[in-house]
């Protein structure tokens, strides 16, 4: 019942709204800030510390954004959005872009009046089991007690490839993740599945971190993707290419250190990118230099994972399939030119 009313209040909203936003960054200047819905307490990719500062690899694609339009990293602000609110926000015009909310999907992009502008994190649906279990793999769980919350998408992926596997499943519901996580703390289950960034953060928010496994093995491709309006051709691509300029600064060896001296550059590649020639923002409405200050303002796509994800992180993700192309990983930026 629920889901159906979510689905029909979401086509009333895009017949009565879809003419109304389609110059969101017009929308955006004007009002002098970017309106930017993010997932509620996601550590490494939307988190809010006690000051109210926000930090993230998510947070860092809409920072990335706003110094496109705005040319400052700071005129954003962020709404926390649960996922069953996400999209009718963003298709009621409440924010002007989600963040990796939602994994892209066919059936959102086929479904909903939206658009999946590019991957920002490839993901995966893993497995989070209780380190007592001693299992190396989900075959050798035998019998399980799923964690399983209301509603979840991903409960239909993990019951089918336990059944392949011959685990005897009991499932355990729970209201949200974050009840679910602490039930899995509680040891009132002992299975927790999510993708896998987010199964990092909630290991991370255990009382003991080490009482949690995350196994290897992958259970389902979860690619996510800042998300934006249907109709808005020109507001799609200013998201898209703003998250392939920290993509292609990594590629071409710009940082937020060396963007300066780099705008110099004998390499022509390295030259169009920094807005030194080639006119690159005029078909977005931008100043040459869009890219050229989101690298100096925010990095690259490597410095961004660093300090969120990776090493620099209390998460210490490894890049794996979200490393560069040319270094054994998925990420690719068409060329600039």
């Amino acid at each position: 019942m629920w889901k159906t009313f979510c689905v029909v209040s979401i086509l009333f909203l895009t017949l009565c709204v879809q003419s109304l936003h389609a110059y969101t960054k017009e929308e955006v200047v004007r009002r002098g800030r970017l309106l930017c819905g993010v997932s509620s307490g996601s550590p490494g990719f939307s988190s809010v510390d006690a000051q109210g500062r926000w930090s993230g690899l998510d947070v860092d694609v809409c920072r990335a954004v706003a110094v496109a339009v705005l040319g400052n990293a700071g005129k954003v602000e962020y709404l926390p959005l649960p996922e069953e609110e996400a999209f009718t926000a963003l298709i009621s015009g409440t924010v002007d872009i989600l963040s990796r909310h939602s994994a892209w999907t066919f059936s959102r992009d086929s479904g909903l009046p939206v658009h999946f502008a590019a991957v920002s994190y490839y993901d995966d649906q893993a497995l989070m089991v209780a380190a007592k279990l001693a299992a190396r793999t989900a075959a050798e769980l035998k019998k399980a007690r799923v964690c399983a919350p209301v509603g979840s998408p991903y409960e239909a992926p993990l019951l089918e490839y336990l059944e392949r596997r011959r685990v005897e499943v009991k499932l355990v519901p729970f209201e949200t993740v974050a009840l679910a996580a602490k039930g899995f703390e509680n040891e009132a289950c002992d299975v927790l599945s999510q993708p896998r960034s987010q199964l990092h953060g909630l290991r991370l928010g255990l009382a003991a971190a080490d009482s949690a496994v995350i196994l290897e093995e992958a259970i389902a491709k979860e690619p996510f993707a800042p998300v934006v309006r249907q109709g808005d051709d020109v507001w799609l691509n200013i998201v898209r290419w703003s998250l392939y300029a920290m993509i292609a600064g990594e590629e071409q060896g710009v940082t937020s250190r060396n963007a300066e001296e780099l705008r110099v550059s004998n390499v022509l590649a390295v030259r169009r990118l920094l807005g030194q020639e080639g006119g690159l923002g005029k078909g977005l409405g931008l100043s040459d230099d869009w890219a050229y200050q989101i690298l100096k303002q925010i990095g690259n796509y490597g410095e961004v994972f660093d300090r969120n994800l990776g090493q620099a992180s209390p998460l210490r993700l490894s890049r794996g399939v979200n490393a560069l192309w040319n270094k054994g990983g998925l990420l690719y930026a068409p060329p600039f030119r």
